[in-house]
């Protein structure tokens, strides 16, 4: 038995000669993420600033115009990082705070999940009177449109904004922040074995 399992441990271990496919994967994945979030910002960040200032119908943040340009800056900035293993690990500090706090001041109040599922096992009074606020949408574009023409790029959901993907994103981030952007493809790796002698 012990054999066998040595064997089996021997076999795993070979797959760390591959092992950088793990934080490139997490890197390609969270770009888009955080370049469009940071961009969209930008593009209208007059807008932002209101947003993160206003009491009423934003999130009411102190000093809204520093902490927009800040969270625009970092996701942007932080993209950029992620792309080539730049700094990653210091990147990722900044990028998981502004993860915790969209999961907390824009979509705590939502409970967990992004798309609301009434059968998962999370689901909250919201989710769960989604449903039959699903099926009155689909009933009314089925009585009076093209429905097979307006479901032909993909089903209609009904959005819950919860903290999912916040959450998702910071453990996603965490992991690269311990494991760092990984061997070969990344200038990380690059600088540590140019410039750091183990």
């Amino acid at each position: 038995m012990k054999a066998l399992l040595t064997k089996l441990y021997g076999l795993l271990e070979l797959t760390k000669q591959i092992d950088f496919l793990a934080p490139i994967a997490l890197r390609i994945y969270l770009v888009p993420v955080f370049w469009m979030a940071g961009t969209k910002k930008w593009s209208s960040f007059d807008s932002t600033v209101e947003w993160f200032g206003n009491p009423d119908w934003g999130l009411g943040l102190p000093f809204p115009l520093v902490l927009a340009f800040l969270a625009t800056w970092t996701e942007i900035l932080g993209a950029i990082s992620l792309l080539f293993g730049i700094a990653l690990r210091w990147f990722a500090l900044p990028l998981m705070f502004t993860m915790v706090v969209a999961a907390f001041s824009v979509h705590w109040e939502f409970g967990w999940q992004a798309i609301a599922d009434p059968g998962a096992p999370m689901a909250n009074e919201r989710v769960m009177e989604s449903a039959e606020k699903l099926q009155r949408a689909k009933s009314i574009l089925r009585e009076n449109g093209n429905y097979e023409w307006l479901t032909s790029s993909g089903n209609y959901v009904v959005l819950n904004n919860g903290i999912e993907f916040a959450v998702t994103y910071f453990i996603m981030l965490l992991t690269l922040f311990f494991i760092g952007a990984g061997k070969y493809l990344s200038f990380d790796y690059w600088v540590k074995k140019r410039l750091i002698k183990d």
